[in-house]
């Protein structure tokens, strides 16, 4: 065989193409179309067998005969063809490919200029029925119309599934328009939304097809509606079967059965479940994540915002959409579940309202009643409107644990219902048997998380609901101990789940524990849960970083904890979570001193060793913070003490960080590296823990870093910073990000590194933002001053510094302020105010003496000697003292780094006095101990001064 056997030897036409076989011609409106010679037979092959599938093997050796060729020719020729034909625009669909199995030609074939005698008998047409109107544009669902066409074209039986308001009948519509031309107009929607008695289904169909329908008995009806199908080729679409599903299920069946050639396409918010059927589960729009740093590009890549903006246009409102607003209009998406009729009411109220006020409106409470268009049927011309049909649909028990499980907020397992949901009017097997029902009629939507089953309502049935049984106390009350238990049982593990992904599973249940919290502490709740509720979510909101909300709720239990009760084991752990909030939040204020010190007072009088040791790490961090760093390394040494006692390798692993985190503050380098490396390498230590605020042995390694450069090692220094910052970006834990960027700043900034310095104090403000981390907002606005320093605008540099001390102090935070103080001297320096500069850096030797922070003390003493030689009339000798003050402290206490600062500006003053020679020395001792091949700035200026001595 040279070439596939055509249909016939006519010509064929076929929407607006005509194809001569014997001249291998297609045209297009009487114009020739370029299709090759192997596109053109596939094109004949599957046109000689329409509406069947054609194996991928059977075409190819249709189109190859005789040949050994691979697949992807034929899709080669299949996407040329398609190509060519336009298949897929403007809805006109030529081809199917079906997956795994071949392809199928499902345009409509008509023969042209043959004789009379050689044309079919005519056949009698079925009365032409106008489908209802195809949106004019549909949003988000191409790929789905597309998928349910290639399925009913296959299967015959599509049952699209979803919720009241997801888009069912929008998108069956689409389907059978999309599909007119392959069953020649007879397509027929039957609307049953308006049907009450499901004995009239048959009638309805009847009276769609124009035939008699002179009994709403069933019975004697169905034979005549299925003889009458049984050799028809068309379409049917059934819409809306929930209410009448168990009629419409069976008669579905029923003409799958007895009519091969009719294709059926109903619309459910359960599937029929009949034999034959293949159910199409319909997704709600997608929506845009929750994320702060979303932009309107990416924004607008979502179905969900492109219907909303639509439609919030088309009703008058003017949006410009931008990186400012795009987050409220993906946070209106989502609380509204990417349901289509609920993002089409609330688009319609911005043009009153605005996005805010709408937005607002919308977190107050979902309005249910807002109107939709005039000519939406009555189930979907509001919210309201459209939850009473379906909860109507239920059974009395369904609605009783429909109605309860509506006091889970968010995500919930099967074991929180059993807890929760049953009492003497719902044992657990009935639960069983209504939630099963309740997912099958799109009422609970189930989701895997991890290895387990969740189940959610969406925001639009749970507000319904609550609106039915607004309170019901002894469910609220289950409800609240289930995940009191829960948060005690499962809260320990949060201390080793590394990675933000493994969290996930953990966290789920945050919006339940929230909305338990908030019945709680209400006016018709349970106080003493809510306590001790509040004391067992603390550590699942530091361990998310969510300092406001923690402090919000632990402020509340300290308010309602009685008198007669205080001592005990919930005020430690809602003390500790308050003190460490507000220390976060608000600097280093009285209220988080107070907070914290009654914390460790609880624990030390219950003889609560590991309690104790944490809240030990709480003291030493604050005061740190506050700029007492002597009393910081007293916090540190008594955590040593506690943690020998308790001899477990993660005690040791935080007690060796907080140790060597003070010691290298206090410039003790070598017994700091030594601890340091204890936290960071030694045993236990290979888990992370951020549910005490922030991850020590993170804080180690950062810290463990910035030693490894001052003595000597930048190269091993930046490379374990680096990682430190991976590892912490890794967790997904803002607190501890942000304490390993902002060391990180530091020795990007002694390299030299200013582009480096400056993209990730950038990365350290946009986290800080992100969890209102006011003091930190003002560090990363200090380091902005420095780098503008550094970069020659010494004005608005040592302006931005300034504003950042005044906020850092008034926040009682100290903890930079000795390195802001040096910045400062250099941009004043720079500005040639000498005497403020002098004034300032007195001032800054005289904290650092009261403080404690002597890691500072040599680079202070070499930019006292910069200020005495820029006086108007230097004072060399004392600058000379100074600077080998700061030569020996740096010797001594084994800090290579600021020794080779000391001993350039040294040798820069001694050259001409003491001679070169000596200089020379000077500078080549400084130079050695750095590791091979060590690049900073300040080992490039040494090498350069040495070159000229």
């Amino acid at each position: 065989m040279t070439e596939p056997a055509a249909p016939t030897a006519g010509p064929l036409s076929f929407g607006p193409f005509t194809v001569i076989p014997h001249e291998r011609l297609v045209t297009r409106d009487g114009v020739a179309l370029p299709l090759g010679t192997k596109a053109f037979d596939t094109l004949i092959a599957l046109m000689s067998r329409p509406n069947e599938v054609v194996s991928k093997w059977d075409l190819m050796a249709l189109v190859w005969p005789g040949m050994a060729v691979e697949e992807a020719n034929l899709r080669f020729h299949v996407a040329a063809l398609r190509k060519v034909l336009g298949d897929g625009k403007d809805g006109a669909r030529y081809i199917t490919t079906l997956s795994g199995r071949g392809y199928c030609f499902v345009a409509p074939i008509s023969q042209t200029d043959v004789p009379a005698e050689r044309r079919p008998a005519p056949r009698m047409e079925l009365p032409p029925v106008k489908l209802p109107n195809r949106l004019q544009r549909m949003v988000g669902r191409d790929e789905v119309v597309a998928a349910i066409s290639d399925k009913l074209i296959t299967s015959h039986f599509v049952t699209i599934v979803g919720p009241g308001g997801v888009g069912k009948t929008a998108v069956a519509v689409a389907v059978a328009h999309d599909l007119l031309e392959t069953f020649a107009d007879a397509a027929h929607f039957v609307d049953l939304a308006a049907l009450s008695d499901p004995d009239l289904v048959i009638t309805s169909i009847l009276l769609m097809l124009g035939l008699p329908a002179q009994t709403d008995d069933p019975l004697p009806a169905l034979p005549a509606l299925l003889a009458h199908l049984r050799d028809k080729r068309m379409l049917l679409i059934l819409d809306n079967c929930e209410h009448v599903i168990a009629a419409a299920a069976p008669l579905a069946a029923e003409i799958f059965h007895a009519a091969p050639h009719v294709h059926i396409l109903a619309t459910s918010r359960e599937a029929l479940r009949v034999e034959g059927e293949q159910v199409y589960r319909l997704a709600p729009l997608a929506v845009p994540p929750d994320d702060a740093g979303l932009t309107a590009a990416v924004a607008q890549t979502y179905p969900a915002l492109q219907l909303f903006l639509e439609r919030a246009t088309a009703g008058g409102a003017q949006i410009a959409l931008d990186d400012g607003n795009a987050a409220i209009v993906a946070g209106i998406c989502r609380r509204l579940d990417g349901m289509a009729l609920a993002i089409e009411l609330a688009a319609g109220r911005v043009e009153a309202y605005g996005l805010e006020q709408t937005a607002a409106l919308l977190d107050e409470r979902l309005n249910l009643l807002w109107q939709g268009q005039r000519t939406a049927p009555p189930r979907q011309k509001t919210l309201q409107a459209t939850l009473d049909w379906s909860y109507g649909l239920l059974s009395g028990t369904e609605r009783l644990v429909l109605r309860r499980l509506a006091v889970f907020a968010g995500h919930f397992t099967i074991d929180a219902a059993l807890e929760v949901v049953p009492d003497d009017r719902v044992d657990r097997a009935r639960l069983f048997d209504a939630i099963d029902s309740l997912v099958a009629k799109s009422m609970v939507a189930p989701r895997p998380i991890g290895a387990m089953m969740r189940y959610r309502l969406l925001d639009t049935t749970r507000a319904y609901l609550l609106e039915i049984e607004p309170d019901d106390a002894a469910l609220a009350a289950r409800h609240a101990t289930y995940y009191r238990r829960w948060l005690e049982q499962a809260g320990t593990t949060w201390a080793t789940v590394p990675s933000a992904d493994e969290r996930a599973v953990h966290f789920s249940a945050l919006h339940n524990v929230r909305a338990a919290l908030d019945w709680c502490f209400g006016a018709n709740g349970d106080a003493c849960i809510g306590i001790a509720l509040a004391a067992a979510a603390a550590p699942i909101f530091l361990a998310m970083s969510l300092l406001i909300e923690c402090r919000r709720w632990s402020e509340r239990a300290l308010l309602a904890i009685d008198p007669s009760t205080r001592g005990g084991a919930e005020e430690m752990h809602i003390q500790a979570a308050l003190g460490l909030t507000l220390m976060f939040t608000r600097g280093g204020s009285e209220a988080a001193r107070g907070a914290l010190s009654r914390s460790l007072a609880i624990a030390e009088a219950r003889g609560d060793a590991p309690n104790q040791l944490q809240l030990l790490g709480r003291m030493h961090i604050f005061h740190e913070r506050m700029g007492q760093f002597d009393a910081a390394l007293g916090y540190a040494r008594q955590s040593l003490t506690v943690a020998e006692t308790l001899g477990d390798a993660a005690s040791l692993g935080l007690a060796h960080s907080l140790l060597g985190v003070s010691l290298h503050l206090a410039g003790e380098h070598r017994d700091a590296l030594n601890m340091l490396e204890a936290a960071w390498q030694g045993p236990g230590t290979e888990r992370t823990s951020t549910v005490h605020g922030f991850d020590h042995r993170n804080r180690a390694g950062i810290s463990l870093a910035r030693e490894l450069w001052l003595q000597g090692r930048p190269g091993d220094a930046r490379q374990l910073a680096r990682q430190t910052v991976t590892e912490a970006a890794q967790m997904d834990h803002p607190i501890t990000l942000c304490i390993a960027l902002i060391w990180l700043v530091s020795i990007d900034l002694w390299s030299g590194e200013l582009d480096d310095a400056e993209e990730s104090i950038d990365h350290f403000i946009a986290h800080a933002t992100s969890r209102s981390m006011g003091p930190y907002l003002s560090v990363g606005r200090g380091v902005k001053g420095e780098l503008a320093i550094r970069r020659g605008d010494a004005a608005g540099g040592v302006e931005t510094i300034r504003a950042c001390l005044r906020e850092l102090h008034d926040a009682g935070y100290e903890l930079l302020t000795t390195t802001f103080n040096i910045a400062l001297v250099h941009g004043l320096l720079a500005l040639g105010q000498v005497a403020q500069s002098a004034r300032l850096i007195d001032d800054a030797i005289r904290l650092v003496e009261q403080g404690g922070d002597h890691l500072y003390m040599p680079e202070l003493l070499r930019m006292r000697a910069k200020v005495l030689l820029s006086l108007p009339e230097p004072k060399t000798g004392e600058a000379e003292t100074c600077l080998m003050q700061s030569l020996e402290l740096s010797r001594g206490k084994a800090a290579k780094a600021w020794e080779l600062r000391a001993a350039i500006d040294l040798v820069q003053l001694l050259a001409e006095r003491h001679g070169r020679e000596n200089a020379k020395l000077l500078l080549q001792a400084a130079l050695e101990g750095f590791v091979e091949g060590s690049e900073t700035v300040d080992i490039r200026a040494a090498s350069a001064l040495l070159a000229t001595l």
